[in-house]
């Protein structure tokens, strides 16, 4: 098989893969905060049954945010190893051509934060999201009691 398709096939895999991981990690907290604003506290009986329903697909966009830098860096890893094999395949040790490959190769730990950072955010704010929404429910079954 040749190096430059391995490099490729690796290359746009990893890229590939976390562009995945975004479009999901977007997806689903798009579908979280349209469901935030839909729900009606008023509807649960108890309050596992509300966090259940809450915290749905938020484990998904906390494992993006968790994985994608470590998946980016296992796309530089691999980036790496094409170019030193192809350095020792080679035997020529231009220094233009290994900065240049070196340098392509740190783009999918780029691309690997570039996925994360937003994914945290987007978490952070979920989890809040949810925290808020279980207290107004405490606080309407508290009200009911005292009624």
């Amino acid at each position: 098989m040749d190096i430059e398709l391995i490099n490729k096939i690796t290359d746009y895999g990893i890229i590939g893969f976390l562009g995945f991981l975004s479009f999901l990690t977007l997806m689903f907290y798009i579908e979280r905060i349209w469901f935030y604003k839909t729900i009606k506290l008023e509807e649960y009986k108890n309050k596992e049954e509300l966090e259940i329903e809450l915290t749905n697909n938020i484990g998904i966009i906390t494992t993006t945010a968790s994985n994608a830098p470590y998946i980016g860096l296992l796309g530089t890893v691999f980036g790496i190893i094409v170019t030193f094999y192809i350095m020792g395949q080679s035997g020529n040790i231009d220094v233009k051509n290994i900065m240049t490959s070196l340098a392509l190769a740190l783009k999918a730990t780029a691309m690997g934060l570039i996925v994360a950072i937003p994914a945290i955010v987007f978490n952070n704010h979920l989890v809040r999201k949810t925290e808020v929404l279980v207290a107004k429910w405490e606080v309407l079954q508290k009200a009911k009691s005292e009624a």
